[in-house]
């Protein structure tokens, strides 16, 4: 789902349930907040993972390059867990 998407889809879940508390709601674009943070947060990685291919082509050393790999695929699974288990979540059920 495309973060547009994911916008529109929680912000008209958010419209449909008038029930649901200031708070619950609140925590909710807290999650999602911080959702979208992580998720800047693993461009950058990505980023960084483009500078080290570049070392790496120029001959250059990276010794740790399996590690940080791995690190960055855990997180970048578990971002995209959560993102799901949110965007899949009854709307009438709090974070």
């Amino acid at each position: 789902m495309s973060v547009a998407g994911f916008l529109a889809y929680s912000g008209l879940a958010m419209a449909r349930n008038r029930s649901r508390t200031a708070v619950a709601i609140a925590t909710e674009q807290d999650v999602l907040a911080e959702l979208f943070a992580m998720r800047r947060q693993l461009g950058w990685a990505g980023s960084n993972l483009n500078q080290a291919a570049k070392i790496l082509n120029s001959g250059g050393d990276f010794p740790h390059l399996a590690q940080v790999l791995a690190d960055v695929h855990r997180a970048a699974h578990a971002v995209r867990s959560a993102a799901d288990k949110v965007a899949s979540r009854p709307s009438d059920e709090a974070p």
